[in-house]
């Protein structure tokens, strides 16, 4: 009877002992942590192995913490938050100091001011930088609505793959050494006697005439162009900024407007002032444009247009052609409206130039000089008031309008 309760009781015992042992196994050794790095895409997929058809491990999203573990030539090998280990391009991946860079960048170009509203053609992807082959962090949907803030024309060149982080070293590559040869028991063939001159070697060595040479014709070399991209710098409803190639973009000025356009393209856009043509509301408008794209400046042509209570229609106020001009434009509405647009001058230097929109009239009330590393200088609120003093208003008489323009004449006005 002991002896059956002893077996019982044993068998229990020593299963309960052999599952703790199992248990009690040494995991194997982590990898030590060489530093840390975010997912720079949208999306970034893990692989078990450098090769393009290794399987997935895991997926992050744009901003994952990962652990650096290995280099292996362009590629690293990181660690999730999870543990889960894989291989990913270096390309994909940013470091601490260049995330605060982009947390940087989104809080300045949030006082950017704005050059007009766009939509996007199609799903467009975001960049941190204006080039291809930065990483894509962020997707504007369809149709959705963006400030566009600023622009850059980049070369489109391949871009030569990015160098593993600098805390992280390759692993140093073993060659083999190759064994000596072997003595053979036969021995190798004698060499072949080398070739006989010519018997007229003397004749040949002669310098010929001059004019008997055939010198070879240098062609000078063919210039390749440079392929540029036009980006611009656009901010979301929700406060995303980032590149997007320009062409993708759409200015959302009304069509009526946008049709005298021909085949420019509009860079930025405002409104001035709104007019009342019995139940239509419309605005009188200031645009810039550009004919060709991918280029060092953002317009070449700026127009203010007026709505006609006459035509009922647009017609153009004002317009200056062959400009070169930047960004940003600034706009000040009010009793009078002004704006004042950065162009170069003919000494090559930036000047900021000063309108007001008074009725159907657009003056130049000043002139400064641009300085481009200080703030873009506001609209002289002084020259607007003076001239907008001097200047008749819209509903004055013809007779008021006279008095007004001989006062200017008179001297010391």
């Amino acid at each position: 009877m002991h002896s059956r309760v002893l077996h019982f009781i044993t068998l229990p015992a020593i299963f309960l002992f052999c599952c703790c042992l199992s248990g009690c196994k040494e995991e194997p050794a982590r990898m030590p942590s060489l530093g840390e790095a975010f997912a720079g895409p949208i999306t970034l997929n893990l692989r078990e192995d450098i090769a393009p058809g290794s399987k997935t491990v895991a997926t992050l999203k744009h901003g994952d913490r990962v652990e650096l573990l290995q280099a292996r030539r362009r590629f690293i090998k990181v660690r999730t938050t999870k543990g889960v280990e894989g291989w990913t391009d270096n390309r994909q991946l940013m470091m601490p100091e260049q995330m605060k860079e982009l947390r940087d960048f989104s809080e300045r170009s949030a006082i950017l001011p704005s050059q007009g509203s766009a939509t996007v053609f199609s799903t467009l992807n975001m960049h941190a930088e204006p080039n291809r082959q930065s990483p894509s962090f962020y997707q504007i949907a369809e149709g959705s609505p963006v400030d566009v803030v600023g622009h850059r024309a980049t070369p489109r060149v391949t871009q030569v793959p990015a160098a593993a982080p600098p805390i992280l070293k390759p692993l140093p590559v073993v060659r083999r050494k190759k064994s000596g040869k072997k003595d053979s028991a036969i021995p190798p063939p004698p060499k072949a006697p080398a070739p006989k001159p010519p018997e007229n070697w003397l004749e040949l060595s002669k310098t010929r005439p001059a004019e008997q040479q055939s010198l070879p014709v240098k062609l000078p070399e063919p210039v390749v162009p440079i392929r540029m991209d036009d980006w611009s710098l656009v901010r979301t409803k929700n406060g995303k900024a980032g590149w997007v190639l320009t062409r993708m973009l759409n200015m959302t000025i009304p069509d009526e407007v946008a049709q005298y356009a021909e085949g420019h393209r509009i860079t930025s856009y405002f409104s001035l002032s709104k007019v009342q043509d019995g139940d239509l509301a419309k605005n009188n408008w200031l645009w810039t444009t550009i004919r060709d794209g991918a280029l060092p400046y953002e317009f070449d042509s700026f127009r203010v247009f007026i709505w006609s209570l006459r035509h009922h229609r647009y017609e153009t106020a004002y317009i200056q052609r062959n400009v070169k001009g930047f960004y940003p434009i600034e706009v000040k509405l009010g009793a009078t409206p002004s704006f004042s647009l950065i162009l170069e001058g003919d000494d090559g230097k930036l000047y900021r130039q000063t309108y007001i929109f008074e009725g159907n009239r657009v003056h130049l009330a000043g002139k400064t000089l641009f300085d481009g590393s200080a703030q873009p200088a506001k609209p002289d609120d002084s020259a607007v008031s003076q001239l907008a003093v001097q200047s008749p208003t819209p509903n004055a008489s013809t007779l008021d309008k006279a008095k007004a323009w001989f006062k200017q004449l008179k001297p010391g006005k």
